[in-house]
């Protein structure tokens, strides 16, 4: 790894060309530990976040930052946060579908490198509890469907999704798709967390409460479902609301099945 460290207390930048051999493309990858990293022997669960440009760093974020370090710093949180950046080729990355306007989907490939290149990377050079359950994936907007695709697509590897305003208008066989997944899960317990705001548009908060209906009807499935009604789709919202996903991820138990 070509480690650059970055000036945000906690967060290095371990690679600036890290290779997607999936996807045949390079990508920034940013690390988030906790701040008693270095005086202890702890090993940490993960979060593998997307739109890293977003999660430390306002002076190159394309919205505003999530201020990630900042959050977890603040509740003096143990957890590790793998930030990837995104390029010219989010919206077919973060999409598992074709679609006629942005193009072929690459989603299953880009889930592909974070489960079978990235996750090996990450827990053989730094302190992690690499088993599913201490293992997530989050993200907002396409990172938020990505996020939801991904984990469902990888029971084996991700033990669910922090699932902000995801971008399930994009599409409309969402539904379909995930159940047939959820159907034919018999073994890997998931829990799911959604946000949105009621100010979105888009039938935001009505895309994400037929996704989460859905789940609730399986037994390995457990979902919390949080709606702002002032918010908007920004990071700002997804910020402020960044410490209840982490205290939910923080004490939550895996569902078993019933």
């Amino acid at each position: 790894m070509q480690k650059t460290i970055h000036n945000a207390v906690n967060v290095e930048v371990i690679d600036e060309e890290f290779y997607m051999p999936q996807l045949d493309r390079n990508r920034r990858i940013w690390v988030y530990k906790p701040s008693g990293y270095y005086q202890t022997d702890k090993s940490y669960p993960v979060v593998y976040m997307h739109d890293g440009q977003n999660l430390f760093d306002e002076a190159i974020a394309f919205g505003e930052e999530w201020g990630v370090d900042d959050t977890l710093n603040s509740m003096l949180a143990e957890c590790i946060i793998v930030g990837i950046d995104n390029s010219e080729s989010r919206m077919t990355e973060y999409n598992f579908n074709d679609h006629e306007e942005y193009g072929t989907g690459e989603g299953r490939k880009y889930i592909e490198f974070i489960a079978e290149t990235l996750k090996p990377v990450i827990d053989l050079n730094f302190r992690t509890r690499p088993d599913r359950y201490h293992t997530q994936i989050a993200g907002s907007s396409m990172g938020g469907l990505i996020s939801l695709y991904g984990a469902m697509y990888y029971p084996k590897t991700f033990g669910g999704a922090g699932v902000f305003s995801p971008s399930l208008w994009l599409v409309p066989q969402a539904k379909s798709e995930l159940e047939t997944i959820a159907a034919a899960n018999k073994k890997y317990p998931q829990r799911f967390y959604f946000y949105g705001g009621a100010k979105e548009g888009e039938n935001m908060v009505g895309h994400i409460n037929t996704i989460a209906e859905m789940l609730k009807k399986y037994p390995l499935y457990e979902v919390d479902v949080e709606v702002d009604p002032e918010g908007e789709h920004h990071e700002y919202h997804w910020r402020n609301k960044f410490a209840d996903y982490y205290n939910w991820l923080a004490s939550g138990v895996m569902p078993k099945e019933k």
